[in-house]
């Protein structure tokens, strides 16, 4: 696979990853009181798609390394979004919500990790 491919098998899936945060976005930050939940939810659900991914990816072989990169690379890194949660931390702790925005670090960074290792036993549950 040549670089160029590569680079856009990544692009379509960024594009895509991108435009599936924003709906969520859309669709949970009406249903929020307090917390960025769109934000949230696309962190959260991100993890859990790339460690379900790289799962498969590991363990089938007919998993092409084409897929990984439009997928883990691609989708997951344009559907999650580190830059608009610390943006988001930054304006909790800046209103003086350091209960809220400590909350809201402890879920996204502990519920992201739980979400990994979810996504990664829901792929070995699946091919045993």
């Amino acid at each position: 696979m040549t670089t160029l491919i590569a680079f856009c098998y990544v692009g379509l899936g960024g594009m895509a990853g991108a435009m599936a945060r924003y709906g969520m976005t859309l669709a949970l930050q009406s249903h929020s009181l307090v917390l960025p939940l769109g934000t949230l939810g696309a962190n959260l659900a991100g993890c859990f798609l790339i460690g379900a991914i790289t799962q498969l990816a590991a363990s089938v072989e007919v998993f092409p390394p084409e897929a990984r990169l439009l997928l883990a690379t691609g989708f997951c890194g344009g559907f999650t979004t580190l830059s608009s949660m610390v943006f988001e931390l930054d304006r909790l702790l800046r209103d003086g919500e350091l209960y809220l925005g400590s909350l809201y670090l402890l879920a996204t960074l502990g519920g992201g990790y739980l979400g990994l290792l979810l996504g990664m036993l829901s792929i070995r549950l699946l091919l045993r």
